[in-house]
């Protein structure tokens, strides 16, 4: 009874390994099919947010001209009120009744006059400012549209290879998530996606080769290399951290 429990547990470690490397294989597929897109999405990431950046650009500049245009408005208004200030004091210049009154009134006028002035130069420079600023819009909007013209074409570069791809990747997604569901140790599973998010080349199990590990290539103790071949437990590289099987588990005839 005991030896049939023990068989059935060197049984399940044997299956495990078997799936994971089942899975590594589906999964390097679709590593294989997001290189062949290549730095397409990344450009295209890049592209959009290059144009959303400008897009949050031009509007800026546009919010600027119209506080600039309301400035102006306010410095008109100002000018118009002025001038009706001006003539009021004229008016009164000819009914000035002593030096004093006179001297006041003439200082109310020229005050009055360089405020004139003063707004007269605010205008400009908004003026200035605002042509600026529409200069900035036409030269961002060439720009803009110089980068959708870019991102049209490799949207559609992108498109055509991930329309080509896509039924592939879906099936082999598929085919992951399931073989993920029959393998019963989560800890054995999240160790694995780890291994191989951190490995350069993306496998988290490797199978032995010509008594060194298939990922690292550094030598395995004789000793280990015979508890690798029993298939009784999970085994990592000590070096490399990966996974490691014996190459008749994963289907592959070592070369003597």
């Amino acid at each position: 009874m005991a030896a049939d429990k023990k068989s059935d547990q060197v049984l399940s470690v044997e299956k495990r390994l078997k799936a994971l490397y089942e899975l590594q294989t589906i999964l390097s597929e679709i590593d294989r099919i997001k290189t062949i897109r290549g730095e397409l999405p990344l450009e295209v990431k890049d592209l959009e947010d290059q144009i959303a950046g400008l897009h949050t650009r031009i509007e800026n500049f546009s919010n600027e001209i119209s506080d600039l245009t309301q400035a102006m408005a306010a410095e008109k208004a100002k000018i118009a009120n002025c001038r009706e200030l001006i003539a009021k004091y004229n008016e009164q210049l000819d009914n000035v009744r002593n030096n004093r009154e006179y001297d006041l009134l003439h200082k109310e006028v020229e005050f009055q006059s360089l405020e004139i002035e003063l707004a007269e130069k605010h205008i400009n420079e908004h003026t200035r400012a605002i042509e600026n600023r529409k200069a900035d819009i036409n030269q961002t909007n060439e720009r803009l549209e110089d980068l959708q013209h870019i991102l049209k074409e490799k949207q559609t570069e992108l498109d055509e290879i991930i329309s080509e791809t896509r039924q592939e990747e879906e099936n082999l997604r598929m085919k992951a998530k399931d073989l993920e569901s029959h393998i019963d140790d989560e800890r054995l599973l999240q160790a694995f996606k780890r291994i191989r998010k951190n490995a350069r080349n993306g496998l988290g199990i490797v199978y032995v080769q010509r008594n060194a590990c298939g990922g690292c290539f550094n030598r395995i103790p004789p000793q280990k290399q015979m508890e690798i071949r029993m298939h009784k437990k999970v085994l990592v590289c000590e070096y490399c951290g990966r996974i490691m099987i014996d190459p008749l588990l994963a289907g592959v005839e070592e070369a003597n």
